[in-house]
């Protein structure tokens, strides 16, 4: 095949293609075919830059990508280099659901606490190329406890039984005993819902102790209509034999990938956001009402682009998506039906502790957990002489309410600020995840590609949502030439 090349005469402005020794007038106007793409020139461009590399690179693709939470702003720097990338967030400051604000300059994380690890060594290597590790993040040890019956335990409860009364530690041993003894499954992907699981792996008595009422609180749905697909490599699988060795060597548990962690010594993860926000050509206060699919680009809010990312949530096409056929049409009347829970949130001050994270399961306790975000960095707490902290709530509840539970829970908690996130955790059903998967391949023929926990409808950690951008990403620069 002949190496084509691009040329452009400045004496008329007019643009030739070379392909061996011969050379043909292409058009007057500031469009070539590169491939099977047209792709629209910035003939201003041309008429002051006559070789072929500045050509080419005012020939460069523009992309958008509608949201700038962590998905949304690891693809915008993954492609950047490759396209002209224009990001879109409805919001006044970028970040999505891990965006801190300051209160009397301590750090408010508005949606739980975000911190970052990964098993992914390629993640890591991209992650540190925009940060010291040093200089600028603190690695911590997580150190997670449990509110069970007024009595702090060690996290997670299947390695600190022993720490409960010697009659329900029987109990829990004759559990163990009769999984190891039964015929019951013991790979994760061998039970039928996130209910079978638990007490297939660790009885009845810790289910009912600790992980259901937990469990149910946090996801407010009814555990046996919770597929086990979904939560994998986000939950606890050890044997019975390690659960009990756990207990009689007092063992910790640090497998997990936020086992250790990693966390800005300024600003949280705001300091992430901001990092990778710059040099970005991000619209703020810009919600995207319209996507219009044409035949050979998209319209985004009136704007045209050759491709589109869109990484915020996939219920929300249906409204804003237009050009598009039947069978889309239908998927995007499916997806809406995908349920998800809110977050309330509590900014606090609270007594000085060394922990983490402390989960609440009681079920008279509103609250499923603490996430004490001063704990991660003392800058956190700059503008008080207290620590600071998160209280969480699962859905959406009256400040005088979460005021009232606050005097609940341990650490003398002085409320300073309050948020509610209607969005925070996907929940998934049997079929969604081939839901999605017929969306994201109907959408392929449209230029728009689907990246991020609500757009792909998976619960993605901060780790796992850079690894959902890095594999899109090269997706995209694979099939530059064609469509998604």
């Amino acid at each position: 095949m002949a190496l084509a090349t691009l040329l452009v005469l400045p004496s008329t402005s007019a643009l030739r293609i070379w392909v061996g020794n011969a050379n043909v007038m292409v058009a007057w106007i500031p469009t070539v075919w590169y491939g099977s793409e047209k792709i629209f020139l910035n003939i201003s461009l041309i008429n002051q830059h006559n070789h072929p590399a500045n050509l080419i690179h005012s020939a460069m693709k523009n992309l958008a990508i509608i949201g700038t939470g962590i998905t949304g702003l690891s693809t915008a720097n993954l492609l950047k280099s490759k396209f002209e990338v224009t990001l879109f967030e409805k919001s006044s400051k970028p970040g999505g659901l891990i965006k801190c604000d300051r209160i009397n300059d301590n750090l408010f994380h508005r949606v739980g606490g975000h911190v970052f690890n990964s098993s992914n060594q390629q993640v890591l290597d991209w992650f540190w190329d925009f940060f010291d590790r040093e200089k600028e993040f603190t690695k911590a040890q997580r150190n997670a406890k449990i509110l069970l019956n007024n009595e702090i335990l060690g996290y997670p409860i299947e390695n600190h039984f022993h720490e409960l009364e010697s009659s329900v530690v029987s109990n829990i041993i004759d559990d163990l005993l009769a999984i190891v003894k039964s015929e019951a499954p013991k790979v994760p992907g061998d039970y039928p819902h996130f209910e079978a699981f638990l007490v297939g792996n660790f009885g009845p008595t810790l289910y009912n102790l600790y992980f259901e009422p937990y469990n149910r609180k946090i996801w407010n749905a009814d555990l046996a209509e919770v597929p086990l697909a979904w939560l994998e490599g986000k939950l606890p699988m050890p044997e019975p034999k390690q659960i009990l060795l756990s207990n009689i060597l007092k063992q910790e548990e640090g497998e997990m990938v936020h086992s250790t962690f990693y966390y800005p010594l300024e600003n949280g993860s705001q300091f992430i956001v901001d990092r990778l926000a710059q040099g970005l050509d991000i619209r703020l206060n810009s919600p995207v009402t319209l996507i219009e699919v044409k035949s050979e680009n998209l319209s985004v809010n009136g704007e045209t682009f050759a491709k589109a990312v869109y990484t915020g949530d996939v219920r929300c096409l249906k409204n804003i998506l237009v050009g598009i056929d039947s069978h889309i049409l239908d998927i995007l009347e499916r997806v809406n039906d995908l349920p998800s829970n809110g977050t309330s949130n509590v900014f606090c001050e609270c007594d000085p502790t060394d922990t983490s994270w402390l989960y609440l399961s009681d079920p008279g306790l509103a609250a499923h957990r603490i996430i004490y975000t001063g704990a991660f960095a003392k800058s956190n707490n700059r503008g008080s002489d207290r620590m600071t902290c998160v209280v969480e709530f699962s859905g959406s509840h009256e400040e005088s309410f979460m005021a009232k539970q606050l005097k609940l829970l341990p650490g003398n908690l002085k409320p300073l600020a309050f948020n509610y996130e209607p969005n925070s955790y996907v929940l998934q059903k049997p079929d969604s995840r081939q839901l999605i998967k017929e969306l994201k391949e109907a959408l392929l023929t449209t230029g728009i590609r689907l990246v991020g926990r609500f757009a792909e409808w998976e619960y993605y950690n901060m780790d796992k949502a850079i690894e959902a951008a890095m594999g899109a990403s090269q997706d995209i620069l694979n099939l530059q030439l064609s469509p998604f």
